[in-house]
């Protein structure tokens, strides 16, 4: 009998735990605030023509979505121009949950990585590294997920530069996510005037994936991630399916 080993191994996949790390999206979910929301509207019906088709209008960074690195920095790989195996990667949670709780405004430092990799050691080269922040559980509530203050200026947390410069400079790793709408915490896009954060990841030529959801249900270490989006021509990003198989 032939043996096909990528066969036996994909049967062994599906005898783990699959993580869907992605939000169900529609025309009222939350949404960087600069971007208007979604259309959506019925072209064909099954009723009246016999198949169901839908027209979408979104921005391309709606919803869970994979930022490619030309949507900040200019002159830098479109969407299509990432490499597939560069969507497949080992999964490392740092798990920041319970500061976030105590303070919106939390911003993951350096010395927050050093401190966690005492705990849980240092973190590999070559990895995709998501930030849980359990923010996502407001999902889709767009005022406790925007968490404005009377002032109008929103409150969500996020990297530090010196935190990215440190995973990707030092510790070498491929790519980061989180559960929020961007890379910087919100006092640090005010304070700054810029979303340095994200310019910076961008301009290293890798991707981000943002509004992810269900780390939670994640170990630190051990599963893997996978981004599936379509190949649209010459553009920054788009909403992906993005999932983590569990060991």
């Amino acid at each position: 009998m032939t043996q096909y080993p990528l066969w036996d191994q994909l049967e062994q996949l599906k005898q783990t735990e699959w993580v869907d790390l992605t939000h169900t999206f529609d025309e009222h979910s939350p949404r960087f605030s600069e971007f208007e929301k979604a259309e959506v509207s019925t072209l064909y019906n099954i009723e009246d023509h016999g198949f169901f088709v839908q027209r979408w209008n979104l921005v391309t960074q709606y919803g869970t979505h994979i930022d490619a690195p030309i949507h900040f920095v200019p002159h830098q790989r479109y969407l299509e121009e990432l490499e597939l195996k560069e969507l497949v990667l080992p999964l490392i949670v740092l798990d920041f949950s319970e500061a976030v709780a105590q303070d919106a405004d939390f911003i993951v430092t350096k010395d927050h990585i050093l401190q966690w990799e005492q705990v849980h050691g240092t973190i590999e080269p070559h990895t995709f590294v998501a930030l849980r922040t359990d923010w996502s559980k407001r999902w889709p509530n767009i005022e406790q997920f925007e968490n404005k203050d009377s002032d109008g200026q929103l409150h969500l947390p996020g990297w530090g530069l010196d935190a990215l410069q440190f995973l990707i400079e030092t510790r070498n790793i491929k790519a980061i996510g989180h559960e929020t709408f961007d890379t910087d915490a919100s006092v640090d896009v005010a304070k700054y005037g810029d979303i340095r954060g994200e310019r910076y990841v961008l301009g290293q030529d890798t991707y981000q994936i943002e509004l992810l959801t269900n780390l939670d249900q994640l170990p630190t270490r051990g599963a893997i991630i996978y981004t599936i989006s379509p190949k649209p021509k010459n553009a920054p990003g788009f909403p992906v399916r993005a999932f983590a198989i569990k060991p």
